[in-house]
């Protein structure tokens, strides 16, 4: 269970998220899974790692570019002339939902999503369809109404189009919706879309001098619906 900020974390917290929520309300909430909603990394490095090692590659080179893209995009930039790049992808897939050991959610995601309402939020995910549901199942999160994983798109990230998607599935404007994220494909994409990005850093750090939205995790915020059922995105007391 996660357990509530003390009173130096709250400090942080604060410091860290003054001045850097929204100042307007928002038609939808749009959620990256990997690293934004639920921590994965564990199972990424080991999955992965494995895989470098079998065709004599360096893990650490294949780790540092494999978040919020695609698998088989990370497989093709890595593969051999020979290799079967949708074989091998199919192959990781497999691996990776066969492997939920470690994966949590980010912490107060789980109360946060499900303070929603159930037609104004999304999870737009590079991630096959069967992984995305197994690892929310394995972190707690509750099921999407809607969720746009790798099957849906043509282009994944950093094109705009999952984003687009996932508005169009909402019958809302993309460039209305507040779009979560961590990874930099994905933060391209929501900007590519027209959305506002707002970062979470609870798994990746960004630079601080880029201008954008951000926030550490979940713990004290809150959505408040305005009176024509839009969402605005407030502070709240950090609670576990």
């Amino acid at each position: 269970m996660l357990r509530a900020l003390d009173k130096a974390e709250r400090g942080a917290w604060k410091r860290m998220t003054d001045q850097r929520l929204p100042d307007r309300s928002f038609a939808a909430f749009l959620f990256d899974m990997d690293g934004t909603i639920l921590d994965s990394i564990a199972v990424a490095n080991r999955v992965w790692t494995s895989w470098a090692e079998r065709h004599g590659l360096d893990p650490g080179e294949v780790i540092e570019v494999l978040h919020g893209v695609q698998v088989a995009t990370t497989v093709r930039r890595f593969a051999s002339a020979e290799m079967d790049v949708e074989h091998e992808a199919a192959l990781i897939t497999a691996a990776e939902v066969a492997d939920v050991d470690g994966i949590v959610e980010v912490a107060g995601a789980r109360a946060f999503l499900e303070s929603l309402p159930r037609d104004r939020w999304a999870v737009v995910t590079s991630a096959p369809r069967r992984l995305a549901i197994r690892r929310m199942e394995a972190a707690g999160l509750p099921t999407p109404p809607i969720l746009v994983s790798a099957e849906d798109v043509r282009n994944g990230k950093p094109s705009p189009d999952c984003f687009a998607a996932a508005a169009r599935a909402l019958g809302v404007d993309v460039g209305d919706c507040l779009v979560w994220e961590d990874a930099p494909a994905g933060i391209a994409a929501g900007e590519a879309a027209g959305a506002t990005v707002i970062v979470v850093e609870a798994t990746h750090r960004h630079s601080r001098d880029d201008g954008r939205l951000r926030v550490p995790d979940y713990r004290g915020l809150a959505a408040r619906a305005t009176s024509d059922g839009r969402l605005r995105l407030i502070e709240s007391d950090p609670q576990s």
